[in-house]
């Protein structure tokens, strides 16, 4: 994803699949803690209002709406941690597993007990 655009600019966008097909919007935005950036978007799909988590890497900005390079099955099959709250490390870690991406080779400082990702929703972190 860009890694220049404001998190805050992304909540409330449509986000679509590989295919094009409409997801949801946007609910909130989770940030790395060490790093300050957006790593993962909560999308709010359907009928029941469930959010599920999807990567902002590889996700793109077009036209307006979030482009994530996934199947609308394998994301809406996403492991569901609810929001509102942190993501854990090893729930980071299930979503890396869940959408088959390689773990970021970031700072090790960066990595284990102290990471941590927080949320960024409508302004608030």
């Amino acid at each position: 994803m860009q890694t220049d655009i404001d998190p805050r600019s992304l909540i409330g966008r449509k986000a679509f699949d590989s295919h094009g097909t409409k997801i949801g919007t946007v609910d909130e935005v989770y940030l790395d803690d060490a790093t300050g950036r957006p790593e993962w978007a909560a999308v709010r799909t359907g009928l029941f209002h469930r959010d599920v988590f999807v990567p902002l890497e590889p996700s793109e900005v077009v036209a307006e709406a979030l482009r994530i390079p996934f199947d609308r099955d394998l994301i809406k099959d996403a492991p569901d941690f609810g929001v509102g709250r942190h993501l854990s490390p090893e729930q980071e870690l299930q979503l890396y597993h869940h959408y088959g991406l390689t773990l970021p080779t970031a700072d090790p400082r960066a990595r284990g007990a102290d990471r941590d990702f927080g949320r960024l929703a409508g302004g608030e972190s």
